[in-house]
């Protein structure tokens, strides 16, 4: 039930902009970003048929992008590409190579890209971060799911960006409905923490676990990861590395776990998808999880190791995670 293999593509939706880096020494440096692309682009370099639905400005910067994401494999949905600026992120570096944001971004879907994304069901869909958050386009990512799932699985990422949202209060309710629709879900610290302030992310993280998403894996930096089930939770080790930068470390860890669990059999739709959220259920059935997914969250965190050992949002090929 590979995804690859049957030719049905994996579709992501949300943000694509550009990622200007500062600090704490040296020049601004300009990359293509937005988590939703960079999971995109993984997914891509790793080998799976992938679509994206976005907005991208008809500007410099949007060829930047739009050839970034072409360039390996990333098909872009009809109606992505509209005559405006496209969106930027400026991450603010840390001397440990952490970044903190500030941003100029719209999001919005395109009336086009809406209908396109109902054409041709594909086989998986993710969604994550600004795309989930920010009116009027995370009203439509919500439909669609709602109108997806029955043909596909669905996977979320949080990456909660506090400078563009309400209160955590505020936020709660639309975060908790994406991970009820969601099969798997990834989520940092730094997201729960921020949205349950008081609250130990790993309560959090089994809460979820019990109540909709068969996996919820919480990462945590360079302490690695630990992942959550309904009958039980396991840690998940890091991969030791120079770290350059931590740019798009998590979006990796996304795109490398969903890249095995699809390779798997564990997700993926079309006339199986039933059958494979049936099999990612019977997978997280006991107090330890099997070597198939023990396979494709170490996949994950190496996946992520080798992006922060490079600049920027720049996620591994597969022939480099043999």
């Amino acid at each position: 039930m590979e995804t690859a293999a049957r030719g049905l593509p994996a579709l992501v939706v949300g943000e694509a902009l550009v990622d200007i880096i500062a600090g704490p020494h040296g020049p601004r440096r300009s990359h293509p970003g937005g988590s939703p692309a960079n999971v995109a682009l993984g997914l891509g370099r790793l080998g799976h048929p992938v679509r994206l639905a976005t907005r991208l400005g008809d500007d410099t910067h949007g060829l930047h992008v739009r050839k970034h994401l072409e360039d390996d494999g990333v098909e872009l949905s009809p109606g992505s590409v509209v005559a405006a600026s496209t969106s930027t992120a400026t991450a603010v570096l840390d001397t440990a190579g952490a970044a903190n944001y500030t941003f100029d971004i719209t999001w919005a879907l395109s009336s086009a890209v809406e209908k396109a994304l109902l054409d041709g069901p594909p086989a998986h869909v993710h969604t994550g971060s600004i795309a989930t958050a920010l009116s009027p386009g995370a009203d439509h990512v919500l439909s669609t799911l709602h109108a997806l799932r029955s043909s596909a699985t669905i996977s979320y990422d949080p990456n909660l960006r506090p400078a563009l949202l309400r209160s955590p209060e505020q936020e709660r309710e639309r975060v908790e409905q994406l991970v009820a629709l969601s099969d798997v879900v990834k989520a940092s610290e730094e997201d729960l923490a921020w949205l349950h302030p008081g609250e130990n992310p790993d309560t959090t993280a089994a809460r979820w676990a019990r109540n909709g998403p068969a996996l919820v894996v919480l990462t945590r930096g360079a302490g690695g990861a630990q992942a959550w089930w309904r009958h039980g939770h396991q840690d998940v080790a890091p991969v030791p590395v120079q770290v350059v930068d931590t740019v798009g470390a998590g979006d990796a860890f996304m795109a490398g776990l969903v890249s095995q669990l699809l390779h798997a059999g564990l997700l993926g739709g079309g006339p199986g998808v039933e059958a494979a959220r049936a099999a990612l259920r019977a997978a997280t059935e006991t107090d330890r999880l099997p070597s198939v997914l023990d396979e494709a969250l170490a996949r994950a965190a190496l996946t992520a190791s080798l992006t922060c050992a490079r600049e920027g949002a720049d996620p591994p090929a597969a022939a480099e995670l043999v």
